[in-house]
Order: C-alpha cells, then structure tokens, then sequence
C-alpha cells in the first residue's frame, strides 16, 4: 500500500491528470448504463400495468387447434394517466441526458480532486514562501517530498531560499565588517590629526611667509580630513539608527517647519514658496526624521535656486509627503540616477560638500518605511521625500 501511494505521489501531473480523468469518465459510464437500464425497466413496469386490449390472435396448428396464450394487436395507443405519461416522459428524457449529464459531473469531479491531491498543498507552499521572501524573511523551509513537477519546482524554489539566505548571510557579515572598518579608520584617524593640528598651528605661529602660507593650507586640508572623519561616523550611527514615532499634530509642526526654511532662504536671498494641502490631523512620525532631511534638502535648494524654491506637503497613503522643488539648473542626466549615492556629488569643490546630504535623506527615509524621489522639472529640480505613519 506504502508503495502504491508512493509510486502515486511521483506520478507526473500529466499523468496523473489523465488518469483521474479515464477513471472519472468509466465511472459515467457506469452511471449511465445503470441509470438507463433503470429507466427503461420503469418504464416497462408501467406499460405493463395497463391490461391489454384490441383484437386477439392465436397462433394454430394444421388441426385448427391454439397455440399459446394469443397476441392482441391494436394501432390505438394506450390511455396511460395523466401521472403515467409525465413518468414516462420524464423517464425518456432522463435516459437521453443520463450520459452528458454524467460525463461533465464526472470531469468536474476529477478535475476538482486533482487539485486536491496534487495542485492545493504545493501551490500553498509556494504561495507562503514567496510572502515570506517579499518580507525578507528566508528563516524557513519548504516541506514538500513529490518527486512531480511541482515537486520539483518546490525544490528548486528550496534551493533559491537557501541560497539567498547564504548571500543575505554574507552580505550582511560584509556591511557588518565594513562598518567595523569604517567606524576603526575614523577613530585611528583622530589622533594623528590632532597632532598635525598641533604642529600645524606652530608652523603658523612661524615669521617666514612661505612657511605660514604652507601651513594654512596645511590647515585647511587637515580641516577637511576632520569633516570627513566627522562625517564617516556621523554616516555609520544614521545607518544603525531606527524612527521613535509618536502621534503629533501635523499643522503646529508643519508650521514650525515652514518658518526655519523660510529663515534659511531670507538669509540666502532667495524666494520659498508654500504649497500645503494637509488637513488638521493627527499622524505618527518621527519629527527628527522629518526635520533632518527637510534642512537637507532646503540647503540643497537654497544652494542651487537662482531666485525661487517651493515647497509642499501632502498627505498621502497614509503618511507624510515633502517635497522641495528648486528653478535652478536641475541634475545632470548622467547624474541624476547616481544622486543619492554615498559621496557623490557634481561640485568641483569638494572641500565642505562631500556629497552625503541626498544619501542620508533617502536612508533616513527607508528607515520610515518611506522613499526618496529625484526628478527634473520643466524649470529646475524636484525632491520628494515620504514618510510613512506608523499605527496610532
């Protein structure tokens, strides 16, 4: 029996679908046969109770004498009931459809247990894996033993998860390690540059102008090796940081918010535009969040607008929508996809920008279940930030 299940478990899907089929379709047969031959016999039954009538004739023999019982012969029909003649009505049609009818209830049937048997468990399987693939989470197995062809995918799909899990695995030891070294290289950095700022400020302490102007340039690279390390340990906290979201009303922050960039463009001489369309309403965000990449991305602004910026919020899809918009040159097509990666910028000057500022805004909006958006417009550039509200 062990065996029979067994061989009936690898059977390919193919054939298994043909044998459900013929086994299903001998069962109509069957069906139909009995139920025919059942009408029929009602049939008969009923024609029977109705007494004979018409004319009589007898078979004889050469001696004149009767042979049997006699024969009545008769073109009247029989004068069956009224109850009578819908059975046998019924009884005919019965008979006629018995076949289709059978045949389709038998496919249907077949075809339904099939999926039972050998489509739904396997289907499901998949269908849980693949939910938790999209929620990063490959801490599972797949448990399905067929050796059919959805078997087969299902230990194809087994090994994609494990090799992914071994990759994410990897990945994740990678960025752990760079971080380490990153964070490592910062530190080790500080205390040589302490000393050349040390020596750096005796040098310029020197009467020889040459020697004072070597030092002040001395001391402005040494400035920006500080900025830099400043801002590699900087970059690696932001990575590890997670939002604290808590319910505020959106209108006081909104408003707060608009007024520090509005002091920031006044200071700059530059034109802010407001846009907001955001009802009186309450959401959980992470205001610090909110308030890192909106100064990131008015600073961005206010250094590439020639005369204007607008700036919007929205609520959309259950959560916060910001975005900057600029009338300045907008981003080089090459650049644009390249914006937000980490050190990238197309400034020539590199000494106080090191091209961090778009990077930190789109990570601290993934970190809010959010995204960060960069396009062209007709007269400038655009930043769309979103952040997503956490249940309240």
């Amino acid at each position: 029996m062990d065996q029979i299940k067994h061989a009936r478990r690898n059977l390919s899907l193919r054939k298994s679908l043909v044998l459900y089929i013929a086994a299903f379709v001998v069962l109509a047969l069957a069906l139909s046969v009995t139920t025919i031959s059942l009408c029929d016999s009602r049939i008969n039954a009923i024609k029977v109770s109705y007494p004979a009538h018409g004319e009589k004739y007898y078979l004889t023999n050469r001696q004149g004498e009767q042979l049997g019982d006699g024969v009545f012969v008769s073109n009247a029909p029989i004068a069956y009931s009224e109850h009578d003649k819908h059975m046998i009505t019924l009884l005919e049609i019965l008979s006629i459809v018995a076949a289709p009818l059978y045949s389709a209830f038998c496919i249907i049937a077949a075809v339904l247990l099939f999926y039972r048997n050998r489509l739904k468990r396997p289907l499901a399987e998949l269908y849980a894996a693949s939910e938790k693939v999209s929620d990063n989470d490959l801490n599972f197995t797949i448990d399905y033993s067929s050796n059919d062809e959805l078997g087969q995918l299902c230990k194809s799909f087994e090994t994609m998860r494990a090799t992914l899990a071994k990759n994410f695995s990897e990945m994740w030891r990678q960025v752990e390690e760079r971080k380490q070294l990153n964070a490592a290289f910062a530190h080790d950095l500080r205390t040589p540059l302490t000393v050349l700022k040390g020596y750096n400020e005796m040098l310029q302490a020197s009467d020889d102008p040459q020697t004072w102007e070597t030092a002040v340039t001395m001391g402005r690279q040494i400035s920006r090796m500080e900025t830099y390390v400043s801002s590699m340990s900087n970059l690696r906290r932001l990575e590890d940081t997670r939002p604290e979201c808590r319910a505020i009303l959106l209108q006081p922050f909104l408003s707060a918010l608009y007024q520090s960039m509005e002091m920031i463009c006044k200071q700059k001489g530059k034109m802010l535009c407001l846009q907001n369309s955001v009802p009186a309403a309450r959401l959980s965000i992470d205001t610090g969040f909110v308030l890192r990449v909106s100064n990131n991305l008015i600073a961005n602004a206010v250094r590439y607008a020639r005369s204007r910026i607008t700036i919007s919020f929205a609520l959309r899809d259950n959560g916060l929508l910001l975005s900057v918009a600029d009338d300045g040159k907008g981003f080089d097509k090459d650049a644009l996809p390249k914006a937000t990666s980490p050190y990238f910028t197309e400034e020539t000057d590199r000494f106080t920008h090191f091209g961090l500022g778009l990077y930190i805004c789109k990570l601290l909006c993934e970190r809010h279940d959010g995204y960060l958006r960069i396009e062209n417009v007709s007269d400038g550039a655009k930043v769309i930030a979103f952040f997503k509200s956490s249940a309240l």
